[in-house]
């Protein structure tokens, strides 16, 4: 027999269980070829008195290896080293030139863009201060009870591995959004009504390719969110435009649209449009209604902020009125909580969200359960309400102290107006941006160039995800730098 109590020995005092020592060993005895494939090994008790560990712990060991398919166990005969192992040692191959990744790929494939993607969102290149698009500050987010229950559902609820796929989201966060969007929202929807997503990008590419076939006539708003704009015109539409003023997309111009095209889908922002951050009027959001009705096209609604308002009450979503569903909700915890926590959520009619599902099969099985789950023990405790109010209230004081860091240091430099609410505030410069965003990078501060926006000129100057004192620092070393 072989001498195991050398070839596996023990360390008690690891962090490493000692069953999985054992198994460890023995894996590592048959890649090397000292345990031969239908080797005998000793028995659970003869194994446990050799190592002088409990049998308990040999059975442990020995299971480990059986799952991984290194030893076979035969009944009333014993345990054998796999006659096919799981492994096999890679073998070497030559060829005359080396090898490696380089900047162009030889076989043809799909160039989607000839853009270099940049100018709304910071590059890999680590600044010390980055004014952003508009994103919360991971700093107040509930993260540490968020991952609290994370690792409780871990420890106890997910002991076992999960098995299946539930591709619309866990069932627990669509049960727990269904009063949370009528409580805060007044939509009412059931759980077949509501699909989870990776984020709000998901959920618009799932809507917009149920929505749109080459060729397809789409209505948005200019200036617009770039990236959805991409979506469609990837898709095959033909994107039609339509301006936004102060009071949100012209709905007077939609109309004029319809009457001469076929519509098959509008996009649009309601709240704190992005990037111009307006918000659609009561009574532009009854004409967007009557249109969708009369000529018989879908509304993907865009309501990723919906939670941060500061002078008023929200208007409630279009989702919220008579739409006989031609209305697609679209909604996010990542704006909620932190960039991170990638959830995303449509809402539609229950025909529709069977296809979304099917469609998000195709793109993901599904999504962090575990995370969904942890997610709707803080929406049900009530622990995401609190969040929101405590943030509004931060929010609202980090905008006001920008707006006056604005007036007294770039008063000449830049134009704007006050949001109602969201986390950004749209700017436009009398100064050259990029040449802006250049002096700013040398002195460790990122700010978009504009490039992104289709607005010459003009960007969005985040303000929740800084502090006063963060920016404070902002605003000066723009200030410098005109």
């Amino acid at each position: 027999m072989l001498p195991f109590q050398t070839l596996i020995p023990l360390n008690k005092t690891l962090a490493l269980p000692v069953y999985r020592q054992i198994a460890n060993a023995i894996t590592q005895h048959i890649k090397n070829g000292i345990l031969k494939p239908e080797t005998a090994l000793p028995g659970t008790r003869e194994m446990a008195e050799i190592l002088d560990v409990h049998r308990k712990t040999v059975v442990a060991a020995y299971s480990e290896l059986q799952i991984q398919g290194w030893i076979l166990v035969t009944p009333r005969k014993g345990f054998f080293v796999a006659g096919n192992l799981p492994e096999l040692k890679p073998r070497e191959w030559k060829q005359d030139a080396a090898g490696g990744y380089g900047k162009q790929m030889s076989a043809p494939f799909n160039v989607l863009t000839k853009d270099r993607q940049g100018g709304i969102y910071a590059p890999d290149t680590p600044f010390r201060l980055s004014i952003d698009d508009g994103w919360p500050d991971t700093r107040l987010a509930p993260l540490d009870l968020l991952m609290r229950e994370y690792r409780s559902l871990l420890k106890f609820k997910y002991k076992n591995p999960v098995t299946g796929v539930v591709t619309a989201g866990a069932f627990s966060l669509r049960e727990a959004m269904v009063d949370y969007l009528a409580e805060t929202r007044g939509i009412k929807a059931g759980i077949p009504n509501l699909l989870i997503t990776h984020g709000a990008q998901m959920a618009i590419y799932i809507a917009a390719r149920l929505t749109i076939a080459p060729g397809s006539n789409v209505i948005a708003g200019t200036p617009g969110y770039f990236t959805a704009s991409q979506v469609f015109q990837h898709l095959g539409a033909n994107l039609l435009t339509v301006s936004v003023d102060d009071q949100g997309m012209d709905t007077d111009a939609v109309e004029a649209i319809c009457k001469k095209h076929p519509i098959s889908m509008l996009y649009v922002i309601p709240h704190h449009h992005h990037p111009t951050t307006v918000t659609l009027s009561p009574a532009r959001r009854m004409h967007l209604l009557e249109l969708s009705a009369q000529y018989n096209f879908a509304i993907i609604e865009d309501d990723y902020d919906y939670g941060f308002h500061y002078n008023s009450s929200p208007y409630l979503p279009l989702a919220s009125g008579q739409h006989e569903g031609r209305v697609i909700y679209i909604g996010s915890f990542s704006k909620s909580l932190a960039a991170s926590v990638r959830i995303g959520f449509l809402v539609g009619a229950e025909d529709f969200v069977q296809q979304g599902i099917y469609l998000r099969k195709l793109l993901d099985l599904k999504g962090n359960h575990l995370m969904e789950d942890a997610l709707a023990i803080l929406i049900n405790n009530g622990d995401i309400s609190r969040h929101l109010k405590k943030a509004n209230r931060i929010y609202q004081s980090r905008l006001l102290h920008l707006t006056s860091l604005l007036d007294t240091h770039l008063q000449h430099t830049v134009e704007y107006t006050v949001p109602m609410g969201g986390m950004a505030i749209w700017t436009r410069f009398k100064v050259p941006l990029k040449t802006l965003s250049a002096n700013a990078a040398k002195q460790g501060l990122y700010i978009s160039d504009g490039s992104n926006y289709m607005v010459e000129n003009a960007c969005r100057i985040g303000f929740a995800s800084l502090s006063e004192a963060e920016m404070t620092e902002a605003v000066t070393i723009l200030a410098s730098g005109i």
